[in-house]
């Protein structure tokens, strides 16, 4: 052992200090390239809003993506230093004497040392490679559009309806609600007939589900909601869809997580209930704490929390028990059906939402009692999602609690899956996000031929509880059982979601409120 000590602190004395920083850039550059590469390759559309927000909450995040991340990385890598391993090795054998280049200009010599290549070089190759990497990013996320600080809006000022200075008018029968988001849920899995983009549809039970219910749509067959800018990942998916505002990273502040609220300036549909006598829940296969969600739902409803680490308390699971983000939408469903079954029991209007998880990217998760008619597994995956919330449902129709609970099932947002359209069966790309209500209160033929976006779901929701809404706005969402423009009608899609990525002083003063100034002292401190 002292020898080997000797010979470790041998080589160490040699190593220089440049040649530990060429070592470092150089392989910042390389992991900084295809950790690019690999969101580029996995994720479809990701913005750097969701990329910045996912990185400050990690916790509770699936270890599959991240364990996949490094192998994707490390194999890429390890090619590289062994070419130039062998590379090093080859020349200290065959080439024993220093190469120069010799060049002359007007008469006089300028000789080069070629090899072995100077220290120098090395590191400014190494710091350049560096330079070009971090180019890559601040291309490939379009980094300029996120730190122009003059890209302003005044969206919210001139659209933004308060829902606590609108009157919001309570129904006498107070209906339950169970909000089901399935992960990643989109009109594409349908069949062609329908809107889809497969022959057969890949969701059968919830093709027909919209069909027999209320589904709101885009054209004339089965359709859903375009994903508005800020609304593209799960926590912000949920925000715009029960707040009726995108969640905003703050260009002077990207550490939104943690600071004792979670945009206190929106009032939402969870605070809506609760105010109205509505116990609330929030039921997750995975760590609420991943993205913020416990943050989100505990401050905006006072949901209670029934997810990986409440499965583990309460008995439903071992505690060594984790696969895929937790555990798996079975189990999920099934220990739903004990939770409602109790929440009954207590004659009080309740709020159970629901998220799955089984079809979260890459290539979702296929459990053992799965049927697998498809090549892909992702398509797999949906298939057997579907036939959980099918029987769910069935399950649901029989409980005396039915007639009086409106079940309200859309997607979060849609795939992030890059390959999906890989899987299509014809070369149709429209790609909307899922939605149908089942038993609302109210109803429209208005639901055909509709440009509108998740946060369109948020008064929607409401309405089909029976409330009432002067004006039919919250928010930025507009109620689909009316006849009221949505803001994507309104002003165009294009331009919604242009002036949504901009930065908006009421948005951080009025909605982010204190936590916005806290933000701003984390950065400047």
């Amino acid at each position: 052992m002292q020898k080997v000590g000797k010979l470790l602190l041998k080589l160490l004395r040699k190593i220089k200090i440049s040649s530990v920083f060429i070592f470092v850039f150089f392989t910042l550059a390389l992991i900084i390239f295809y950790v690019t590469n690999y969101i580029n390759e996995s994720f479809s559309n990701i913005t750097v809003d969701q990329l910045l927000y996912s990185l400050k909450s990690a916790e509770g995040t699936s270890s599959t993506i991240i364990y996949n991340g490094a192998l994707y990385v490390l194999k890429h890598i390890w090619p590289i230093y062994l070419i130039c391993v062998i590379f090093i090795i080859l020349s200290k054998i065959f080439i024993k004497t220093k190469t120069y280049l010799n060049i002359y200009i007007k008469n006089k010599k300028f000789r080069i040392n070629m090899f072995p290549i100077p220290i120098f070089l090395k590191f400014m190759f190494s710091v350049f490679l560096f330079y070009l990497s971090l180019n890559y990013v601040y291309t490939e996320f379009n980094l300029s559009n996120y730190f122009d600080s003059n890209r302003k809006t005044n969206l919210f000022n001139t659209y933004y309806t308060d829902p606590l200075n609108i009157e919001i008018s309570t129904p006498k029968n107070k209906k339950n609600l169970i909000y089901i988001y399935v992960e990643s849920l989109e009109t594409s899995m349908l069949s062609n007939k329908n809107g889809g983009n497969f022959e057969k549809s890949v969701i059968p039970n919830l093709e027909k589900l919209a069909k027999e219910n209320i589904n709101f749509s885009f054209n004339d067959k089965l359709g859903g909601a375009i994903n508005a800018y800020g609304s593209n990942w799960t926590v912000a998916a949920m925000v715009s869809s029960s707040a009726g505002v995108p969640l905003k990273i703050p260009i002077d502040g990207n550490l939104y997580a943690g600071y004792g609220s979670f945009l206190p300036g929106v009032y939402s549909l969870g605070e809506i209930l609760e105010d109205n006598g509505y116990k609330n829940y929030l039921m997750i296969g995975s760590d609420a704490n991943f993205g913020g969600r416990k943050d989100y739902f505990t401050y905006h409803g006072n949901y209670e929390i029934k997810d990986y680490n409440y499965a583990k308390e309460k008995g439903y699971i071992d505690d060594d028990y984790y696969v895929w983000w937790g555990y798996e939408d079975g189990k999920l469903f099934d220990f739903a059906k004990d939770e409602l079954i109790d929440i009954a029991e207590n004659n009080e209007p309740f709020n159970f939402t629901l998220l799955t998880t089984d079809t979260h990217f890459t290539d979702g998760y296929v459990e053992a009692t799965c049927n697998t008619p498809y090549d892909y597994k992702y398509l797999n995956a949906y298939n057997c999602s579907d036939s959980m919330i099918g029987e769910f449902v069935n399950w649901l129709k029989k409980q005396d609690f039915y007639e009086d609970t409106v079940i309200v099932i859309t997607g979060d947002h849609l795939s992030m899956q890059a390959n999906i359209t890989d899987m299509f069966d014809n070369n149709k790309y429209d790609r909307y996000v899922y939605n149908t209500y089942i038993n609302s209160s109210v109803k429209t033929k208005n639901t055909r031929n509709r440009v509108f976006t998740t946060l369109d779901f948020y008064p929607t929701t409401l309405a089909a509880l029976g409330f009432e809404i002067d004006g039919n706005r919250l928010g930025l969402g507009t109620n689909l059982f009316s006849d009221r423009q949505t803001l994507a009608e309104e002003i165009g899609m294009e331009k919604l979601d242009d002036e949504l990525s901009k930065n908006s002083k009421y948005y951080n003063q009025r909605l982010l409120g204190d936590s916005y100034k806290e933000l701003k002292k984390a950065v400047s401190s």
